[in-house]
């Protein structure tokens, strides 16, 4: 469903400009070809198997979008890993998903039982031996994509051909995208923010995206922002926090409609210096990975919360005023996790509403978040799995206990970090190496402090207080 749906658009809108990134502009027409091509290469690679299963994990390019359109189109099923997933993270992935082929980066760790072979473009590729026993694919499955669930491991999460394009069709008509607009993305197209308001929702109405990569400084981006005349801008919280580090932000954006933000929660002075300096509304709009895009605010300077329900999304929060357990049933709802069967079932009430780890209200028809449920943590964007990662670091040499926290560091952000119960003369670099060796980067806790043992109230349970207050003194090890 999804080629046909892409190819249309694509040879609907010809000549008119469809992706660019630094270095390569792609027209519809231009894009439409590289794809056809990459597709027979890929076909060529994976004869005989059938329903390939192609992951992509690298950073924004032309060249990303046009493996992934290639994939496809050569009737493979596109798995988007986060270029930042540990070699054990993506060596995970391979085995458990059963996947054929890794397009990648030349500095990606893929794992060591792979074969690298020639590919057009930027990217390399590596395939894998075939995996008889592998879990099977739904049979509408078209994409799958990841997040951190309550498996300590990346769930994969399975999408029809119809909730990827209910997701990217819902997102443009209650946002008003249109072929007048240029799109400027800096999330990764593996998130989301990105894959969600940015990669299908831009080629169904004729839009350009504009992607950008690596650090975001407040400089890059600004000047990627005029040089392309852009009218809306996406990002994570990191993103905006640059812009407006100095105090001032960036000046006017002449174009510039809209700034969506999401994935974390955006700090309300950042907003405001922002909204000032600019002159641009900016929301933090809400989304789950396994339900996909599912607010927008029309005016986020008068929205209470995160906006209304977009077309095709229905919510549930609270009763009488009062919080509760957020709710959702989508048009965009994932099918089951590839890699842990049941799970998702089991969050999917009778009435096929999705139950999420967030906690809030509706308030006037927009959604207010007031907490959160699970041991999602979420710094920057990424969600990070606190039980994934305190195992990880209790198997370190030296360490007998661990239990990894949020906390605001001495810079008012937050941060990632862990109490370790060990000897005293146990050097907290060492279980931040052996964490880094086997997780990706963004799981490293960046605080670090060392205990006797992890105080525990009668149940057992973490003092998360206790613990948390280890942190107020500024200590040299961050």
């Amino acid at each position: 469903m999804l080629t046909d749906i892409i190819t249309g658009a694509l040879r609907e809108h010809g000549d008119a400009p469809a992706v660019a990134d630094r270095h390569t502009t792609l027209t519809y027409r231009e894009l439409d070809a590289a794809a056809n091509r990459y597709a027979t290469a890929l076909a060529a690679l994976l004869t005989g198997r059938d329903r390939p299963r192609v992951g992509i994990q690298a950073a924004n390019s032309a060249d990303y979008v046009v493996a992934y359109l290639a994939a496809l189109r050569a009737g493979c099923v596109p798995f988007l890993i986060d270029r930042a997933a540990g070699p054990q993270e993506t060596e995970g992935i391979q085995r458990g998903c059963g996947l054929d082929l890794l397009v990648h980066e030349e500095a990606t760790p893929v794992p060591g039982h792979g074969t690298r072979l020639a590919a057009p473009g930027s990217l390399r590729v590596t395939r894998f031996p075939e995996m008889p026993d592998r879990p099977g694919l739904h049979r509408e499955t078209e994409v799958c994509r990841f997040t951190s669930g309550s498996t300590g491991s990346p769930s994969c999460i399975e999408f029809r051909g119809e909730a990827v394009y209910r997701a990217a069709a819902n997102w443009a008509e209650g946002t008003g995208i249109s072929a007048q607009d240029t799109i400027v993305c800096f999330a990764s197209l593996s998130n989301g923010l990105a894959f969600n308001t940015s990669l299908l929702s831009t080629f169904l109405v004729g839009a350009c995206l504009r992607l950008g990569s690596g650090l975001p400084t407040a400089g890059a981006v600004t000047r990627t922002l005029r040089d392309s005349g852009a009218t809306r801008l996406i990002g994570f919280p990191a993103l905006y926090e640059s812009l407006v580090r100095n105090g001032s932000g960036p000046g006017p954006l002449p174009g510039l409609r809209m700034a969506i933000s999401s994935a974390a929660p955006l700090d309300p002075g950042t907003k405001r210096l922002f909204e000032e300096s600019t002159g641009v509304p900016l929301q933090n709009y809400y989304g789950i990975a396994e339900a996909g895009p599912l607010t927008f605010a029309a005016d986020p300077r008068t929205d209470p919360g995160l906006g209304q329900a977009l077309p095709g999304v229905e919510l549930r929060a609270g009763a009488a005023g009062e919080p509760g357990v957020v709710s959702v049933r989508s048009q965009s709802m994932g099918t089951r996790y590839l890699n842990a069967p049941g799970v998702l079932e089991q969050r999917i009430d009778p009435d096929g509403f999705y139950r999420t780890g967030d906690v809030g209200r509706l308030r006037d028809g927009s959604l207010v978040l007031t907490g959160r449920t699970s041991q999602v943590i979420n710094i920057g964007g990424r969600k990070i799995d606190a039980v994934e990662v305190s195992t990880a670091l209790a198997g370190a040499p030296g360490v007998d206990d661990a239990v990894v926290l949020e906390i605001t560091d001495r810079h008012g952000t937050a941060a990632l970090a862990a109490v370790l119960a060990g000897a005293p003369d146990l050097d907290p670099a060492a279980p931040r190496r052996y964490v880094a060796e086997r997780l990706a980067p963004y799981k490293v806790p960046s605080l670090v402090r060392i205990v006797p043992r992890i105080p525990r109230g009668t149940s057992g349970k973490p003092a998360t207080a206790e613990l948390r207050r280890l942190f107020d003194t500024p200590q040299d090890f961050q």
